[in-house]
């Protein structure tokens, strides 16, 4: 046996049976017992899955009207594994689209009249051209950059990171990458080169010659003809591994050239024609700001919130704002998965069954009412109309002759709530847009559309502007029945008549009623019921502060203007509404406030005069300037006397020739102004100072006259899905002392609307009560350029003074106000510094008590910091730089402050006042609220017929559940009968 093995071809055959049997063995192994497991991975290689968009959440009003929806958007797909003839598909379908004027995926090199060039210099070369001819022929990104800093940031050798937060502060966001120094677009094209291993430096016309010989198109097909083929190409190649996927060639294309596609559906193999839902909004404007508008993913919060916690793709479209935005994750839905096989370029070679089907989004349904809604709207944009013009409000309940016009009134808001519920029935705000504009991205041209015509104008129409929940202003007198419920509350009987006397004086200062300021007359005497009818000025200055200015005596109540804030918070003015939508809440006014306030804009002002007053050794050190101001401002709490400021000021070393002016500045125009004084409740009593509410709070404030002293929350949402939606447990009762305290209320509102300020509109109208309010505007409306406003008016402004002069001195003001900038970001690099310098002794700090306080002086030098920088972006953004701010300024100082700011702006137009109208009806069982802010309507009435319209249009849809008499007045000849 032995000597068999010692044979060599015996050893051979041994040898082979050895090997034969591992084999064996090893495929029994990978048949018999890992078999299962490696043909399951090998279809899961094989098998690739592919995201099926699901319909978003539709969205209907309180009667299932459909106010936001999904219709079908036709989307043209290449799949690549049914696609034999690529080059004659892609020319084809390429000319289909282009005929038919449709977007679609571009090829990045264009040729236009023979010549080639790429895309993203094109984008790069339109978006320098945007900027001006100094821009033009600017070709380096970082001389680009540099000189927008120049031209922007009056602040030398910043860092590009520190210049680049600046600049996106003031709202400027070059497409320029500052860390690599290259504009975005341009990094772009390298790697578009870079993926097709080409020179970043190659021409396009190279380029294009080099990757059409890469993808060996034909000589026969011209360029134009190559580039519809390198257009379908280069977006596979983008596509990589992915390539099972359909490739998206056009999105919402038209009805008619989906038909096209569908016919030469035999040319166009591996093309098809999909329908995916697109947000659709069938009303168009209607309702627009309550439900927002929708984008894509764009910024960080986004990015964390739907990509990383919400696994949405980067490229989906969210809702951003109102209920689109507030309700993105119960509108979305769960996208479908379908499943494919693909081979080995991942290209798909079966279809296979729905994984998961898509799972539409949850509907809402809305509180609002959409005819109520379209009539308020409808009437809001009528009546502005008709206020420009001093025309005709036109309604079947009876027309209104507006017999004072108002150019500027070309914006506003309405409300309407149901009083029992909080329920929004109506929210129009004007002017609107058409979210359908945002529907799949809006254009750079519409977004433009969109925007302020004169931004430099703060109340300037923008569309986009929510004014109902986003704009608070001074209430006016329909702020009246809080201060005289407050009154009645706190001891004062609302049957006691008191003398309008028609003005008190204080010193320079009148305080008069608005009769007396017209007409110099008086309402005589006056009880609670017949102030709030007749708006009486004088009657809520007596029972603000308790006292009968006109007899000289208290009233023997315990009244006050702290108390009067109390029971404006007691009506939710000082807090949000609870409206699902964003809003602002400002708060009630507030004395600690105020004083901040002016603290704060008292530090602004005595750095901004401090060359003017304080002595070299001090301005040259910025620790001593600094430890002076802060000084100063310590003393606000004592408010010492005038003389008492200038013994403190010799302290500092403040010149004798200028103590005078300063203190007067320091004691006057400051430390006095702080506390409420006795002006301040007058103003506050009547709606005006610093009383800032939306129009939504109002609607809220006015429900709950309305409602018996309810507050009830607001809301939008009526329903979600099946589910409910109830604020019943966050609605709270106001107690009152008196009981009948809002009956006097109500009856004073029941007569401005029956012989008051508004008897003109709803005279032989049902029961409404109501109330007019104007709010008065601070300052002149900025013209669209102030430098030109300046140069064309100076000779009746500043006869005596040059252009050149004043030229002069305006560039001395901005080198000036340029090293305050300076010192300001020193600081911030010191503090900066100073905040490296803590951690490091934090690290070395050798228990805890020591590392406690290392961290309480960084949370202040961290703290000093932020201040820093906001000053900083204040200045940068609030026109301390802008050329004609520093021209006025230039002006002043010539004229030693002759020439003041009102002296130069009187050339410019007043804003008139905002117009106020509140409501309720029916009077007697009141259902609906409805309140009217007009920006520049001049007159409270004015509104008036507004809410009228609303009013009937409500009452005649429920008529059913109506009082009789009001039944009567809808269908007079029913009862006849």
């Amino acid at each position: 046996m032995l000597d068999k093995l010692k044979d060599r071809n015996n050893q051979v055959i041994l040898g082979l049976i050895l090997i034969f049997l591992i084999i064996f063995v090893r495929l029994l192994n990978l048949t018999i017992v890992e078999g299962e497991a490696r043909r399951a991975a090998s279809e899961d290689i094989r098998k690739k899955n592919i995201s099926i968009v699901a319909p978003r959440g539709e969205i209907r009003d309180r009667n299932g009207i459909l106010i936001a929806g999904n219709v079908p958007s036709f989307t043209v797909q290449l799949v690549r594994s049914e696609l034999q003839e690529l080059n004659e598909v892609a020319i084809k379908i390429i000319d289909i689209l282009d005929k038919n004027s449709e977007e679609h995926i571009e090829f990045p090199i264009i040729i236009r009249d023979g010549e080639y060039v790429y895309s993203y210099d094109l984008e790069i070369n339109n978006w320098l051209a945007s900027l001006g001819e100094e821009y033009e022929n600017l070709r380096d990104a970082e001389a680009v950059f540099n000189k927008i800093v120049a031209d922007n940031l009056p602040i030398e050798n910043l860092d590009n990171i520190k210049a680049q937060e600046y600049l996106i502060a003031m709202g400027i966001t070059p497409p320029i990458s500052v860390s690599k120094m290259k504009f975005l677009p341009q990094i772009k094209k390298e790697n578009f080169l870079k993926n097709y291993e080409l020179d970043i430096n190659i021409d396009a016309k190279e380029a294009f010659r080099k990757i059409r010989k890469k993808y060996k198109i034909d000589d026969e097909y011209s360029d134009i003809d190559a580039r519809k083929i390198l257009t379908i190409r280069h977006a596979l190649n983008q596509l990589g591994y992915l390539q099972y996927k359909p490739l998206r060639i056009a999105n919402d294309i038209s009805e008619k050239t989906a038909i096209l596609i569908e016919e030469a559906g035999m040319d166009l193999p591996g093309i098809s024609v999909v329908i995916e839902p697109k947000r659709y909004y069938p009303k168009g404007e209607m309702a627009a700001h309550i439900l927002g508008y929708l984008g894509k993913i764009s910024n960080e919060y986004e990015i964390k919130k739907y990509v990383n916690e919400n696994s949405y793709s980067r490229n989906d479209i969210i809702g951003k704002t109102g209920i689109e935005g507030r309700y993105e994750l119960v509108l979305k839905g769960e996208n479908g998965i379908k499943s494919v096989e693909v081979d080995t370029y991942g290209r798909t070679v079966k279809e296979l069954d729905y994984e998961k089907k898509p799972k539409p989004g949850k509907d809402i349904y809305l509180t609002i009412d959409s005819n109520l809604q379209k009539v308020a709207e409808e009437s809001l944009k009528h009546a502005l109309e008709e206020i420009q013009r001093g025309g005709t409000f036109k309604s079947k309940w009876g027309d209104y002759k507006y017999k004072e016009s108002f150019p500027n009134a070309k914006a506003g808001a309405v409300v309407v709530t149901d009083v029992n519920t909080g329920e929004v029935l109506a929210l129009a705000s004007y002017p609107a847009y058409d979210p359908n504009l945002f529907a799949s991205g809006i254009s750079s041209k519409d977004w433009q559309s969109l925007q302020p015509v004169n931004k430099r104008d703060p109340i300037a129409p923008s569309p986009l502007l929510n004014i109902a929940t986003i704009t608070a202003v001074q209430p006016g007198s329909i702020f009246k029945m809080i201060t005289g419920l407050a009154a009645a509350e706190e001891g004062l009987d609302p049957n006691k008549k008191l003398y309008d006397g028609g003005v008190i004086r204080r010193g320079s200062k009148t305080f008069g009623c608005w009769l007396w300021n017209q007409y110099r007359a008086s309402h005589g005497y006056v009880d609670l019921i017949k102030a709030i009818e007749h708006s009486c000025n004088y009657y809520m200055y007596d029972v603000v502060n308790g006292y009968d200015y006109y007899k000289n005596e208290p009233l023997g109540i315990d009244m006050n203007v702290n108390k009067l804030i109390d029971y404006a918070k007691l009506f939710g003015l000082g807090e949000s509404t609870g409206i699902e939508i964003s809003e602002i809440a400002p708060g009630v006014p507030d004395p600690d406030k105020k004083s901040e306030t002016i603290l704060l804009y008292m530090e602004r002002r005595l750095y901004k005069i401090s060359k003017d007053y304080f002595p070299e050794d001090i301005l040259n050190d910025e620790s001593k300037l600094k430890g002076c101001i802060d000084e100063i401002l310590s003393w606000a709490d004592e408010n010492p006397s005038r003389g008492e400021i200038i013994r403190r000021l010799i302290k500092m070393g403040v010149e004798e020739s200028k103590l005078d002016g300063l203190a007067d500045i320091i004691k006057f125009d400051y430390f006095n102004q702080m506390d409420f004084k006795e002006g301040d409740a007058f103003n506050l009593a009547i709606g005006q100072g610093s009383h800032a509410y939306t129009p939504v709070q109002m609607a809220r404030y006015i429900s709950a006259i309305a409602n018996g002293g309810y507050l009830n929350e607001l809301t939008l949402i009526k329903k979600i899905a099946d589910e409910e939606q109830s604020k019943e447990d966050k609605k709270r009762k106001i107690e009152f002392n008196n009981e009948n305290i809002l009956d006097y209320i109500k009856e004073g509102m029941r007569r401005v609307n029956a012989t008051g300020t508004a008897r003109g509109v709803f005279n032989g109208f049902i029961g409404v009560a109501g109330k007019t309010g104007t709010a008065e505007r601070d300052g002149k409306i900025p013209p669209l350029d102030e430098v030109k406003y300046l140069k064309q008016h100076l000779k009746d402004i500043a006869p005596n003074l040059s252009l050149n002069t004043i030229t002069t001195e305006s560039s001395a003001i901005f080198k000036q106000r340029k090293e305050e900038l300076l010192a300001l970001q020193k600081e911030s690099e010191i503090l900066q510094e100073k905040i490296l310098s803590l951690k490091q002794q934090h690290e070395k700090a050798n228990n805890e008590k020591e590392k406690e306080q290392i961290n309480k002086d960084m949370e202040e030098v961290k703290n000093r910091k932020n201040r820093v920088k906001n000053e900083i972006i204040n200045k940068l953004t609030r026109g301390y730089f802008d050329e004609g701010s520093i021209m006025r300024e230039a002006i002043k100082r010539l004229t030693n402050n002759n020439i003041t700011d009102e002296m130069i702006d009187k050339f410019k137009s007043d804003y008139d006042n905002f117009a106020w109208f509140v409501s309720f009806a029916p009077y007697e069982k009141p259902e609906i609220a409805v309140v009217v802010l007009l920006f520049q309507g001049g007159h409270g009435g004015y509104g008036a017929p507004i809410a009228k319209e609303i009013i009937g249009t409500y009452l005649e849809t429920n008529a059913q559940n109506l009082p009789e008499d009001v039944k009567n007045f809808l269908n007079p000849n029913d009862h006849l009968n």
